[in-house]
């Protein structure tokens, strides 16, 4: 699909460029390296001869250190996977108990006697634990902006997240599991992320899956009268919509990157990241401790550290009058995230 403003996908981000094109950047890119490191050898030669040699033994020790750095990795990659597979046993009792399996129909001798005025009294007990994952990720500010409330009545069939390594390529796969539901066929929604690791990782491709939607129920498109229509039955467009199951359709890139200008470039850089810290968030946050996320124990902890780094926000008060739409939709953004900071820092502390 397309988003709106420009055409990219991190899907395509691997095949959008045939392999002579491919072959052509990296090339490119081989000489401006190779072009630099002759700069910094021409610098270097500056330096008198007894420096240079000690340059030398300087290489030779990071040459070690790097050595040591990769051993490090991979064996903090296979005590990961290690302690993926122990976890799976604690993963598997959440889903029982979100979800009800085997839990037995409970009765009024379950419920605190203490509770009952007569005998008239009727006790509904609901299975498993009602919109779990809905309101784990609600409870996250960076994941609760992407959520409407149409999106909330699809994710109260959300069932289960899990995640897992994949190796070839290197990256991670989220996979959500929903139970039959109006709105689209599927019962397993997977994003896929291809990560280049070179000390941090750096996304190389993103794949969603195609959201099999039922006529009408489509979350992530909706239909708008064309401007200045007069007619009886005026025209539609159909137009993106801001929903959070287009996490499933990575940002497009056009087939020649030529025709990307820097602002393009620029638009699309930051969807890709906000796409991959979106991934991580999931992976690394809600995932492992969703009861926390569920309770709101989570985001005290989240705001323990209040940092002052929102710069982007400086410049915003409740007293602001913007002159613009647009600038009194970011005065809004900045005061409430101020606000949330503020109130749950004082949670924080009272809770300590």
């Amino acid at each position: 699909m397309s988003n709106a403003g420009i055409n990219i996908n991190i899907s395509d981000l691997g095949d959008g460029l045939n392999e002579e094109a491919r072959a052509g950047g990296i090339d490119d890119l081989t000489d401006e390296i190779q072009s630099l490191a002759m700069d910094y050898t021409d610098e270097l030669e500056t330096f008198s001869p007894n420096v240079r040699k000690r340059v030398e033994v300087l290489k030779e020790i990071q040459v070690q250190h790097d050595e040591l750095e990769a051993k490090f990795f991979e064996e903090m990659a296979a005590l990961e996977a290690k302690y993926q597979e122990l976890y799976k046993p604690f993963y598997a009792k959440r889903y029982g108990i979100v979800n009800g399996v085997g839990e037995a129909d409970r009765t009024t001798n379950d419920v605190d006697m203490d509770q009952k005025e007569d005998n008239a009294i009727m006790y509904y007990v609901e299975k498993g634990v009602p919109y779990f994952w809905l309101i784990a990720m609600k409870n996250s500010e960076e994941l609760s902006e992407k959520i409407t409330e149409h999106d909330a009545g699809v994710l109260k069939y959300l069932e289960d997240i899990k995640w897992h390594r994949i190796h070839e390529p290197k990256g991670f796969k989220l996979e959500f599991y929903f139970h039959t539901n109006p709105y689209f066929k599927n019962t397993l929604l997977t994003k896929t992320f291809h990560v280049i690791e070179e000390g941090d990782p750096v996304l190389d491709k993103a794949i969603g899956t195609e959201i099999e939607w039922y006529p009408g129920k489509c979350l992530i498109l909706e239909k708008k009268p064309e401007n200045g229509s007069m007619d009886a039955n005026p025209t539609s467009k159909t137009e993106d919509s801001q929903s959070f199951f287009k996490f499933f359709y990575p940002p497009e890139v056009p087939d020649d990157v030529d025709d990307i200008d820097k602002d393009t470039a620029e638009e699309l850089h930051n969807l890709m990241e906000q796409d991959y810290d979106m991934g991580v968030i999931i992976r690394d946050k809600i995932i492992p401790r969703a009861v926390s996320w569920f309770t709101g124990e989570a985001v005290y902890g989240e705001y323990f550290y209040i940092d002052d780094d929102d710069d982007d926000c400086s410049d915003y008060d409740d007293d602001d009058d913007s002159s613009s739409e647009e600038e009194d939709e970011e005065a809004r953004r900045c005061i409430k995230k101020k606000k949330r900071k503020i109130m749950r820092g004082w949670a924080v502390r009272w809770a300590a």
